[in-house]
């Protein structure tokens, strides 16, 4: 993937014989719709709406989540547009880790890697913070512009996901039903996966059944 452009603007001031280089700013140029295709299908889903809600069908149970398109345009509509394709049907919970985190986004009940669109940009310095109970976009550790489909759920007040000195993870929503489901997966025997690689994997497969972006009227209700 193409990394961000920088760009390094210099001054230099001449003295005498004397040559001051002084280093004014570091820019970030702007990150082009090539680097960063972001998923754009979203952003037709109930356009008006800043709390678009969905509801993730899994076969222990449904969870309703709300998204915040004010704080987190990005990665919410990547996330819609995912949806809106079907490409969360029939895929995988592969990672849970109790007091932690559940994921998903990533795989098919038959272990093959599910097909996304080109990373996003990183909106993990949108105010929103890693609390119990908040979605989040999934990236590589070590490329903060990495995520795609993959996103998981907070099941604890995880401030080490936050930004600091280097970039978080981005939360684009919130849980606000089937906490007792999100309690019930937390809470399931993991272990090795040979298919995956994975050490934290539920060794009874969790899938999600699909994902429905609830209508404004029904989400209200």
């Amino acid at each position: 993937m193409a990394k961000i452009p920088q760009l390094f603007v210099y001054l230099t001031i001449y003295k005498g014989n004397h040559v001051i280089r002084t280093l004014l700013v570091l820019l970030s140029l702007f990150i082009s719709l090539q680097v960063f295709a972001a998923n754009t299908q979203g952003q037709y889903i109930q356009p008006s709406n800043l709390s678009p809600k969905v509801r993730i069908e899994t076969n222990m149970g449904n969870i309703i989540i709300e998204l915040d398109r004010y704080r987190s345009k990005i990665a919410a509509n990547n996330f819609l547009g995912y949806i809106t394709r079907g490409q969360y049907d029939k895929t995988l919970i592969h990672r849970v880790e109790e007091g932690y985190l559940i994921q998903a986004g990533g795989f098919m009940t038959n272990y093959t890697e599910i097909e996304s669109d080109k990373p996003i940009f990183n909106e993990s310095g949108n105010g929103l913070t890693n609390s119990e109970g908040t979605i989040a976009m999934a990236k590589q550790l070590n490329d903060a512009h990495s995520a795609t489909s993959q996103f998981f759920i907070n099941l604890n007040d995880n401030t080490n996901l936050d930004p600091g000195s280097s970039w978080g993870y981005a939360v684009f929503g919130e849980v606000i039903e089937g906490y007792e489901v999100l309690e019930a997966i937390a809470q399931v025997e993991v272990g090795y996966s040979e298919q995956l690689g994975y050490t934290t994997v539920p060794k009874k497969m969790i899938t999600i059944i699909r994902v429905v972006i609830l209508d404004e009227e029904k989400a209200d209700e």
